[in-house]
């Protein structure tokens, strides 16, 4: 995956990123979240720098990772400041590991995602540990390129599924068995 993300021309992720950023505005339109935990992207993943300039949402919390991986939350806009491996993050106040509780949208990072809603993320199980604590009422959503919504991945206990994935041509629902059960 991670390959097939790095032989994309600028030109044609700059064009998916912006598509993306699109979907995901016209998902908050319809979910009309009060709060939403967001994340800015990597270089290479998918949506972008701006993907967590969302129109129409009341707060936007972006993670801060802490020293034992598991992911603090921080309000954004707000100045960026490096974080560990090179991620950005708000500077201000942290607001806890359960603030993600909070979100009415959850827009997770991932490599893929599987047809049955299990999310591959990068190993460190971070996103795993903040996804348990998510409200049943919440939407967690996972920006993909095409190709990247496949129909199987394996499943660790810990793994916690996603409702659906936007790509640059829309929204696609997965199915999965409860947010607090593996998939």
């Amino acid at each position: 995956m991670l390959a097939a993300r790095r032989s994309q021309t600028p030109e044609v992720r700059a064009e998916a990123d912006a598509a993306i950023r699109r979907v995901l505005a016209d998902v908050v339109a319809t979910v009309r979240p009060g709060t939403v935990c967001a994340y800015l992207p990597m270089g290479g993943e998918p949506g972008g720098a701006q993907l967590p300039d969302l129109p129409g949402v009341g707060r936007i919390l972006l993670p801060v990772l802490r020293p034992d991986l598991d992911l603090d939350w921080a309000t954004y806009p707000a100045p960026l400041v490096p974080g560990r491996y090179g991620l950005a993050e708000p500077e201000g106040p942290r607001l806890g590991v359960d603030a993600i509780t909070e979100a009415d949208l959850i827009i997770a990072p991932g490599l893929a995602v599987s047809t049955d809603g299990v999310r591959l993320g990068r190993g460190g199980g971070s996103y795993d540990r903040a996804l348990a604590r998510v409200a049943p009422s919440a939407v967690v959503v996972v920006p993909l390129y095409e190709g990247e919504l496949v129909d199987r991945l394996p499943a660790e206990p810990h793994d916690r599924p996603v409702d659906a994935v936007v790509t640059p041509t829309g929204v696609r629902l997965v199915a999965h068995t409860g947010r607090n059960h593996p998939a």
